[in-house]
């Protein structure tokens, strides 16, 4: 039976934290590496939920994308979200380890998944590493044929999972695609790059009104290209899941589970009539 240890270093191995960015934090949180693992649950999001349905399943280990403590923590008792996620850890002996930023970009990772989720293919790194051209910051490929801005968004609301922020899109729904950008997780600082990829369409989270707005403006001024999809941060970096769990269940011979938990924050949303009228 692999022990905490010998799980941390196939993810590492998978996932080198050598490409995480420098204010990213990854590895193993909480946790005993000498300690044995039968299950591991996966996960995006580090939530009581989460820890929860792992106490539920008997999981040893939670692997999740995000850290819990990405912005540093002084203080961790009972009464605070992470105190309370820290401390159900501890009592019920399940560990926590995470690979975000080095996931995000490393080969088989994030990236590569979501644009598998979304029929991509050929992908390349939308910013390739200059230690290795085949890892990098987001992911550019083709669609296996040309379809509709308004089919392919159809396409992303199908395949990713489901939450109240639902599909966002920006551009000509009639407007034909065939070359897609994406970048989970928040992506609006790399839209000059899917515009200079000469990506029809950009799919990721997170795109704030500005920097949305100029994209378009720009685009407007050519041809009107790239497009935008905006969806929920967790659903664009759920496909992750997937791909890790059966990698270290072959690699480990320990059983994995993918959590189907929405850890989106946001639990509702209303259209305006005029957006309906428009759909």
């Amino acid at each position: 039976m692999p022990t905490v240890a010998d799980i941390v270093e196939i993810l590492d191995a998978r996932f080198p934290p050598s490409l995480a960015e420098e204010w990213d934090v990854n590895g193993l949180t909480v946790g005993d590496p000498t300690a044995r693992v039968r299950r591991i649950l996966f996960a995006v999001d580090p939530t009581l939920a989460v820890v929860q349905e792992a106490i539920d399943v008997d999981a040893d280990l939670i692997v999740t994308h995000h850290p819990l403590l990405l912005r540093g923590a002084k203080q961790l008792p009972v009464t605070t979200s992470k105190g309370a996620v820290v401390h159900q850890l501890i009592a019920h002996g399940i560990g926590l380890f995470n690979a975000h930023t080095n996931a995000d970009h490393a080969s088989g990772g994030v990236a590569e998944a979501l644009a598998e989720a979304l029929g991509v293919r050929s992908t390349v790194p939308l910013i390739p590493s200059s230690a290795d051209a085949t890892q990098g910051t987001g992911r550019i490929g083709i669609l296996g044929g040309p379809l509709t801005l308004g089919e392919f968004a159809q396409i992303v609301a199908k395949k990713l999972p489901a939450t109240a922020h639902g599909v966002r899109v920006a551009g000509d729904l009639d407007a034909l695609v065939t070359s897609v950008a994406v970048c989970g997780g928040s992506g609006d600082a790399f839209l000059a790059d899917a515009k200079a990829a000469r990506a029809d369409v950009y799919v990721t989270a997170d795109l704030r009104h500005h920097p949305a707005s100029d994209a378009r403006e720009l685009a407007d001024l050519g041809d009107g290209r790239p497009f935008l999809v905006d969806v929920a941060h967790y659903a664009s970096e759920w496909a992750w899941l997937t791909a890790a769990a059966e990698h270290v269940a072959d690699a480990a011979g320990v059983d994995t589970i993918v959590s189907t938990l929405n850890t989106d924050p946001w639990t509702a949303h209303f259209a305006s009539p005029a957006s309906d009228a428009s759909a």
